[in-house]
């Protein structure tokens, strides 16, 4: 019994090529395996590393590279969730949810035939990672780690002004056409507009360049920012406290919080998970809350250090 329902396994009658999301796979100098070769090899332990809205996998790059550092005998797999990075040319059908993305990346999972140990989901990503475990739904025989970074089950609650909000974000970039000609107008544009400078630049790391045998050929946006305003309409609107306050057994669920965060965690959502955390260590599973200090929303950027040690012990002992 696996966190891919089994039916997964037959990935062949699912999942064509031209459906498999872009992905990256990011193994520790032990691991020797590939889903191409020997089935009788066993699957190393793997993590799932899930990006936010108009993120893509390249977001982890760094930090996944690290882990892999520091724990030799794992591999990590990086995604480019629908409508994002490398995996907006894909024919997905709508709706384009939260549900949707977590059943492609456990499709992919199917095909690649892995069984995931650890799932980290920031922001958009945490809620996709809670989904996926909503639509495994069956008891799993060994621990399975599911940290939901900067984000909370339900209702998603704006930052303070003059915060970076993701949906008018989403709103000023669908007035930007197609094509532009640098990475610096759209830079200014967004400062002069009032978004910060660290998500203007994280920004217009979805442009690339046109024709890149020629300099002066311009830049194309590689994301579907249509399909991306229905998943951040998705990312409000689901609720999954169902999967947090009755955690499937072998699971355990980790949200962490950033310290200056431009959500707002409201005081009840706190208690909940807290009264959640309690009901799961009588029935098996796990709930728990972790602090990221001197870190905004984009945790992996802000402190990398810190994640990076609170992260750490999903991947001790095995």
């Amino acid at each position: 019994m696996t966190l891919v329902d089994e039916s997964f396994g037959r990935a062949k009658a699912i999942i064509s090529p031209s459906e498999i999301l872009a992905y990256d796979l990011v193994q520790g100098p032990l691991v020797r395996w590939s889903y191409i070769a020997d089935r009788r090899v066993p699957c190393p332990p793997t993590a799932v590393l899930l990006h936010g809205i108009l993120g893509s996998r390249k977001n982890w790059g760094t930090f996944a590279r690290r882990l892999a550092k520091e724990f030799p005998n794992w591999q990590f797999l990086l995604v480019d969730l629908r409508c994002h990075g490398d995996s907006a040319s894909l024919l997905k059908t709508g709706p384009h949810n939260v549900s949707s993305t977590a059943l492609d990346v456990l499709k992919l999972l199917g095909h690649l035939r892995v069984t995931p140990r650890v799932i980290i989901g920031h922001s958009f990503g945490g809620k996709v990672a809670l989904s996926m475990v909503e639509q495994a739904a069956k008891p799993l025989p060994r621990p399975v780690r599911v940290w939901v970074l900067d984000a909370t089950p339900g209702k998603v609650r704006a930052g303070r002004d003059g915060d970076d909000h993701p949906a008018e974000l989403i709103t000023f970039l669908s007035a930007f056409p197609d094509k532009v000609v640098s990475k610096r107008e759209v830079i200014q544009a967004l400062v002069h507009e009032g978004f910060s400078n660290d998500v203007a630049q994280w920004v217009v790391t979805n442009l690339r360049q046109t024709n890149p045998s020629d300099s002066s050929s311009g830049f194309s946006w590689i994301f579907d920012l249509d399909g991306i305003a229905e998943m951040y309409q998705s990312y409000e609107d689901t609720n999954l406290w169902d999967v947090v306050e009755d955690v499937p057994r072998g699971v355990h669920v980790n949200f962490l919080k950033a310290e200056r965060s431009l959500h707002r965690w409201a005081l009840g959502d706190l208690q909940r998970i807290h009264a959640a955390e309690e009901q799961a260590s009588q029935e098996g599973g796990g709930v728990e809350m972790h602090v990221l200090e001197d870190a905004g929303h984009w945790v992996h950027a802000d402190n990398p250090d810190g994640l990076f040690k609170i992260l750490s012990f999903s991947f001790q002992g095995v």
